[in-house]
């Protein structure tokens, strides 16, 4: 199978409890009943559901409001998706063994794709995650009021939070494994989550996107109606460009990339994060004062109003599932052999996703008389 399925990757495979042979290079079907462990079918269903969800939102908001945003971070997802993805499951077939190496793999779906390698929900989780933060952004008015780089990165806040519930508890439950050995990419962690991860995937990839979908296709003074064409291309560059500007936000903590380096390298990303952590909760605070002074106008808020809540109760189902395991663990290794998150993380994010959902409902319920009205 050569690049396909090498050592690394046979041996994660394993130890999710499949193997990487003779998968098919195009699609795979499974039955949803017959999976690992039974949050798999009820975490597709609610990722999967929430983009078909988000795209028909999106949709709406550019035919019925006009405003293009919304469907050109639908699409730019999928095309960051299709740039960044590929090299992570296959670094050998892009010459960057040496750079990167394996870093992980997830575990069989439903419906699997590229040799088994990326999730039907994965390829849902982009858009799904991406739009569930904007409309929780855009309804508080954030954007409105402070503008494309203020709402993007507020956005870049609203998926940490919402991202990393997510995050720490996927390796516990098999939906995904780790590469404990590429320690290079891998290391440092917060529980079983790599640092790096947390910040570029979790954070800066998000409020990027949005920022240069705004910038490109929002509303701007001088700038007609875009086209269909307009926005097509618009869109696809501001996908392509995304992982840019992680590459950016990497070079701080890869500076100092080495074995011998970790302690420093910790201190680089954990400051970016409890940067992050500052100005996005000064942002929540700012955006709940507006909106109890002077709730804003917002057009379509439903799906605000309602997919935000319903991952975050979800996910917490999941976590009271997966905490029994978890308070028995040893060293952060359950009695099944799955590494642990950290409890203490997802309690805060869990906390402030919640201040999120609240103050979009506070904004939105009763709404006022709508008026369709732009980012």
């Amino acid at each position: 199978m050569g690049y396909t399925c090498d050592s690394a990757a046979e041996r994660l495979a394993g130890e999710l409890g499949f193997s990487c042979q003779d998968a098919d290079p195009v699609v795979d079907f499974r039955n949803p009943f017959a999976l690992e462990n039974g949050t798999m079918p009820f975490l597709e269903l609610l990722i999967v559901g929430g983009a078909v969800f988000a795209l028909v939102h999106a949709w709406r908001r550019w035919r019925r409001d006009g405003d293009p945003v919304n469907i050109a971070l639908w699409f730019a997802s999928v095309v960051y998706l299709a740039v960044i993805e590929p090299p992570l499951y296959f670094p050998g077939w892009f010459g960057l063994d040496e750079h990167v190496g394996f870093i992980f793999s997830h575990n069989v779906f439903t419906v699997q794709f590229m040799y088994d390698r990326l999730p039907l929900y994965i390829v849902a989780f982009y858009p799904a995650l991406a739009q569930l933060a904007y409309e929780l952004v855009r309804v508080l008015g954030v954007f409105a009021r402070r503008g494309p780089l203020i709402g993007s990165m507020t956005v870049a806040f609203a998926c940490q939070v919402f991202y990393e519930i997510f995050d720490h508890l996927g390796p516990q439950l098999k939906w995904w494994a780790w590469n404990a050995d590429n320690e290079m990419i891998n290391q440092p962690a917060l529980g079983s989550v790599p640092m790096n991860s947390m910040l570029l995937f979790a954070s800066v990839s998000f409020g990027a996107m949005t920022y240069l979908v705004v910038r490109l296709v929002g509303p701007k003074n001088g700038r007609g109606t875009l086209t269909g064409r307009q926005v097509v291309w618009r869109t696809v560059v501001a996908g392509a460009l995304t992982p840019l500007a992680m590459i950016i936000a990497g070079a701080p903590s890869g500076a100092f990339r080495g074995e011998d380096q970790l302690g420093t390298q910790q201190a680089v990303l954990g400051t970016e994060l409890a940067a992050l952590w500052i100005v996005g909760l000064y942002l929540l605070a700012d955006a709940w004062r507006a909106v109890r002074a002077d709730p804003p106008r917002v057009a379509s808020p439903l799906f605000a109003q309602t997919y935000p809540a319903l991952y975050l109760g979800v996910h917490i189902v999941l976590w009271l599932i997966a905490l029994p395991a978890y308070l028995t663990a040893t060293d952060g290794v359950t009695t099944q052999g799955t590494p642990t998150g950290s409890l203490w993380y997802v309690v805060l994010c869990t906390v402030t996703a919640a201040a999120f959902v609240v103050a979009a409902l506070r904004a939105t319920v009763p709404q006022r008389a709508a008026e369709p009205v732009g980012s």
